[in-house]
């Protein structure tokens, strides 16, 4: 019996992992994706409600204008680009905004949603819109790619492994939610999400290194701000520890800007 129910569970994992696969858009890599946008979307909802609770928009007009400034030359460049090229799926479910908001974590997230939030400590860091649109970039490669939802179905894929199959089958609102706390850390570390694995890293600073190129921005600042990241003259490390630094990632974020650079407007 024991045997026919494992034999159960792997055929069914299996037929899961075949038939949630998806490509991350631009790099083209398989992923798999085991939840609908929509889940992501109002489990990001709910999450972006409860850490805006927790703090206050900023009250400087300057940086919180650059923010919003250049997350909207970001997003309406990309957009354009993944709605010529076929790649509108990475849209659904997505509504951007821009929040800077009272706190000296040297910090930025972005959810599933859209929803991109950094703190005031970091803009000590990325005081100007070139460094800004480094770390906006980079944010919103991680929601265009998917990284959260794939971050989620490896955490049920576990519980699959462990024998906890119903852990999503049967999209039970509960259960979702609470792989959706597995994977950000929402609720236990308000406002500081968990970090990606290096793959997604790595991702997303190749896409995010495109979409600044995209929209005209200064890609070569990029390996300078993640150099100074990583030898800690940036002051309170959050984002450092949320988005690993060393030498072998400013190795392929330089490897990365000739591909980059080819985005450009009028290249």
């Amino acid at each position: 019996m024991k045997n026919i129910l494992s034999r159960i569970m792997l055929f069914s994992t299996l037929i899961i992992i075949v038939i949630s696969c998806g490509k991350v858009m631009i790099t083209g890599r398989n992923q798999m994706l085991l939840f609908s946008q929509g889940e992501l979307t109002s489990l990001s909802n709910q999450a972006y409600t409860e850490i805006m609770s927790t703090t206050s928009p900023s009250t400087n007009r300057a940086q919180t204008a650059m923010v919003n400034k250049v997350g909207e030359d970001l997003t309406q460049a990309v957009e354009k680009y993944l709605k010529k090229n076929g790649w509108e799926s990475s849209l659904e479910g997505i509504t951007w905004k821009y929040d800077l908001v009272k706190s000296d974590q040297v910090n930025a997230f972005c959810l599933p949603n859209g929803n991109i939030v950094f703190y005031e400590g970091i803009m000590k860091i990325t005081n100007t819109p070139d460094l800004v649109a480094v770390v906006m970039g980079h944010e919103i490669a991680h929601a265009l790619a998917k990284h959260g939802n794939e971050r989620m179905s490896q955490e049920a894929l576990v519980g699959v492994a462990g024998q906890a199959l119903a852990a999503y089958v049967g999209s039970e609102s509960q259960k979702t939610q609470m792989l959706f706390g597995l994977a950000f850390g929402v609720g236990s570390q308000l406002g500081v999400l968990l970090p990606y694995s290096r793959k997604h890293e790595y991702e997303a600073d190749r896409l995010g290194l495109i979409i600044m190129s995209m929209a005209g921005y200064d890609i070569n600042v990029a390996p300078g701000f993640w150099e100074k990241m990583s030898d800690g003259k940036g002051g309170t490390m959050e984002f450092f520890s949320t988005h690993p630094s060393d030498a072998n990632r400013i190795a392929q974020i330089k490897k990365v800007l000739p591909e980059a650079a080819t985005y450009a407007p009028g290249k």
